[in-house]
């Protein structure tokens, strides 16, 4: 009879594996391995460690001869294994990633896993799992402008800097206008939130006007200057100048972010501006909203109060967004800006040379 390799264990193995053998919340195959090498070291032939643990011979042996080579770490894990042959070729992948990416079916203007899995022939599940594997999301679509301002980049580090490094002894606002804010009703009561149930609103309902909110948004400790009217005009705008003008220190300049939107442009705003020089305007790049950091604020107020309102009248929508200010202003919290303008514009870089050589 062939004769195995003897085991000898040192005071500190014997004594990790006999706990492990004791254990009884350790995996079944833990348990066994122990078992196995302390039998090894009783003398025990790898036939008689199978016929006591009930096992086959082989595997007797081949824990023995992995704990001999690789000691107690050996034990631990298991073999890589091959696993099935895969059924779907490189090729076919390829062919997957290149109809997703470069062609559109021929009744639509996206793919599904449904309509690509009948165009190459492969499962639903199949173009899924590549699908999922590189990225690919042909179902969902963002929008996105890039800016064709001649002085795209003096504004961007003019702005990102006042975000980044703010002047001393000076106040620094994005200011904005969110128009159009609709005061809308249901035309039914909304069931509530219960377990096992979102709660539910009607899709339709009553428009009972609109409010415009003006904004400013202190980038340093993120508290917001605002007043609500009816319109959008220059002589709204330059009635929220004089706000920003009153509540704050007579004795600190202002830098102000606002876009190209004509009543920001207006010439009385021009001459109350030059009358009026502790006011610095910064205008963001055409097509670059995003810069203004008050949008950020205005996407708040409405996932978190306009979106779900029911307002029977503009009065108690106005009070709604006046609530919202007072309790943001208690505590507030200035979002802070990371881009740097050098990753921007290599961004804006790449986006325009993308749209070029399309």
């Amino acid at each position: 009879m062939r004769v195995a390799r003897p085991v000898v264990l040192d005071p500190d193995q014997k004594e990790v594996l006999e706990s492990r053998a004791r254990a009884r919340s350790a995996p079944a195959r833990s348990v066994e391995r122990a078992r196995i090498v302390l039998l090894a070291n009783a003398g025990l032939q790898d036939q008689q460690i199978a016929a006591k643990l009930k096992i086959t011979p082989e595997k007797a042996a081949r824990w023995r001869n992995r704990f001999l080579d690789g000691g107690l770490v050996a034990l631990e894990k298991d073999a890589p294994r091959p696993g099935r042959t895969p059924t779907i070729t490189p090729a076919k992948m390829q062919e997957v990633i290149r109809k997703t990416t470069q062609e559109t079916p021929d009744n639509a203007t996206h793919w599904s896993t449904r309509t690509m899995a009948r165009a190459v022939g492969l499962s639903e599940k199949s173009v899924r799992r590549i699908w999922h594997k590189y990225g690919l999301k042909p179902h969902l679509a963002r929008t996105f402008k890039v800016s064709t301002d001649l002085h795209f980049a003096e504004k961007l580090e003019t702005i990102v800097g006042l975000y980044l490094n703010p002047p001393e002894h000076a106040i620094v606002l994005c200011a904005d206008e969110k128009s159009q804010i609709q005061a809308l009703d249901r035309t039914q009561p909304g069931l509530p939130l219960k377990k096992g149930r979102c709660g539910t609103m009607t899709h339709d309902y009553k428009r009972n006007g609109t409010a415009t909110l003006f904004a400013a948004l202190n980038i340093l400790d993120g508290t917001v200057i605002s007043m609500c009217d009816d319109r959008h005009r220059h002589q709204e705008w330059l009635k929220f100048l004089r706000v920003i003008d009153e509540v704050t220190p007579q004795d600190q300049a202002i830098h102000l972010i606002a876009d190209n939107y004509a009543t920001h442009k207006h010439p009385r705003v021009q001459r109350w501006l030059a009358r009026h020089p502790r006011f610095h305007v910064h205008f963001t790049p055409t097509s670059s909203s995003w810069l203004n950091m008050v949008e950020r604020f205005f996407r708040d107020l409405t996932q978190k109060r306009l979106r779900r309102g029911v307002f029977r009248d503009v009065e108690e929508l106005i009070i709604a967004i006046g609530d919202y200010i007072d309790k943001h202003n208690e505590n507030p919290k200035p979002f802070v800006w990371t881009a740097k303008a050098c990753d921007i514009l290599e961004k804006v870089k790449r986006a325009r040379n993308a749209l070029d050589n399309r």
